[in-house]
């Protein structure tokens, strides 16, 4: 008997690339394929990139070393948003076989023949207006969470954003594949579903081919809290301006979806929320956090922010910064603001100074801490319910409550995908709550 080829995956980037990078890994094994680990010996590596930083641009070529130095003779290909913007720059890294644009990369087994090295990489890539129909996808196997792709691409024209060029039109599953997908994530034992796309919000858009909204994210939010056998559903990131506080008000009262919203601010000043040509204000975005504090005092409310945007003076800085401590939230995603090719951002006057960016990331990385720290310290001494994931870390075992807070406990693998009810009990020297058990024997 043949021994089945082998493939290994690496993806970069965001919760979206890993459901994608999941359901390709499926369709190589319904072809035959054995999938292994990365950093095992395959025929094939297939790296699923990302273009939202330069960081995850620069790790494709150590991803492509690191899989050549286990396989030489390996048949290596990149998908993903960088594939798709920069085809030519991936193409041009040693050893790269093959490079799929947007369309492409769900259908990498039409375009693998012997998988024999190549001379020189073949690029099959798309031009994006192409890129108009959807394919669903989710992750299962890899984690103790799915993350279930609900929609793609988008229709906004943030002047510092690649995706749209990399991912197209914003486009929705059918309501009725993304609750079909929810019951299967399900049915695999799975206690928790995160949802996930582009701009989740604008669910609906695009949802039979067609640019009217069949259903809205809040019809989406409803149908899915009916799902039977979901234990937690958890909204990943969502536009303030999208978030509707009729939504807010339903996951208050919801079933199955959890306490916690993650929100992109990207700037506490109005004069840089409109450079960047950013469809909210900072108002809508206070409005918001009121009205999550009001029906969830307990929720978790992390925010994306950018700082060194061309234009941000310090006075810039310090409205976010103010903005952002004043605020009622629970952490922040910094990202340092890097320039990039065809964004209408890249060409604009009175560039910040990376060391300047630099010293900004840091201030709102500090704050960051210390809002986590107010945050865990406010549920010091609450009942939850934690979820344990599967990995060993120094003896310990973590996992995260319905509203988001990090735990620990001595190393029990009969804990693993587990539910429990618990007391956090105090605050441990890595930053993760301590806990303690309630009315169950472990």
């Amino acid at each position: 008997m043949e021994n089945k080829k082998k493939v290994a995956f690496y993806t970069l980037g965001c919760k979206l690339n890993f459901s994608e990078t999941s359901t390709i890994a499926r369709n190589f094994q319904e072809e035959g394929f054995e999938r292994v680990d990365f950093e095992e010996n395959a025929d094939i590596y297939v790296i699923n990139t990302c273009s939202v930083t330069d960081n995850a641009d620069k790790q494709f070529k150590q991803i492509v070393k690191k899989a050549l130095k286990v396989n030489d003779k390996a048949f290596v290909v990149a998908v993903g948003c960088y594939a798709q913007l920069k085809p030519e720059e991936l193409a041009s890294v040693d050893g790269v076989d093959l490079v799929l644009g947007a369309t492409e990369k769900f259908k990498i087994q039409d375009y693998i023949n012997d998988l024999s090295k190549n001379e020189i990489s073949e690029i099959h890539s798309c031009e994006i207006e192409e890129a108009d129909f959807y394919v669903g996808s989710y992750s299962i196997g890899d984690r103790t969470r799915a993350f279930l792709k609900v929609q793609d691409g988008c229709d906004y024209k943030c002047t510092y954003c690649t995706i749209p060029l990399a991912r197209g039109i914003s486009r929705s599953d059918a309501l009725e594949n993304v609750l079909k997908n929810a019951s299967d994530i399900s049915k695999q034992g799975i206690k928790e579903i995160v949802l996930t796309g582009v701009n989740i919000g604008d669910y609906g858009k695009g949802e039979f081919g067609n640019k009217k909204h069949e259903h809205t994210f809040l019809d989406l939010v409803k149908a899915l809290d009916q799902v039977e056998g979901i234990e937690r559903l958890r909204i990943s990131s969502i536009e303030p301006n999208l978030l509707k506080n009729k939504t807010i008000d339903f996951v208050s009262k919801s079933r199955t979806f959890v306490p916690h919203f993650h929100i992109p601010l990207q700037s506490g000043s109005n004069e840089i929320l409109g450079k960047m040509k950013r469809r909210y204000q900072r108002e809508i975005y206070t409005d918001r956090v009121k009205n999550i504090r009001k029906v969830m005092p307990n929720a978790c409310i992390g925010v994306d922010v950018i700082v060194g945007f061309p234009g941000e003076t310090d006075e810039h800085f310090l409205e976010t910064y103010n903005f952002l401590n004043e605020m009622d939230i629970s952490y922040l995603h910094v990202f340092t603001y890097s320039e990039r090719d065809n964004t209408e951002a890249a060409t604009m006057e009175n560039v910040v100074p990376m060391n300047v960016r630099n010293k900004r990331s840091k201030m709102l990385r500090g704050l960051s801490v210390k809002k986590r720290r107010a945050f865990y310290e406010s549920q010091i001494g609450t009942n939850r319910t934690v979820l344990f994931e599967s990995e060993n870390k120094e003896g310990y075992i973590h996992g995260f409550t319905e509203n988001y807070v990090k735990v620990k406990t001595p190393w029990n693998p009969e804990l693993v995908n587990t539910l429990h009810e618990i007391n956090l009990s105090r605050i441990d020297e890595d930053g993760s709550v301590r806990m303690e058990f309630l009315n169950v024997e472990v």
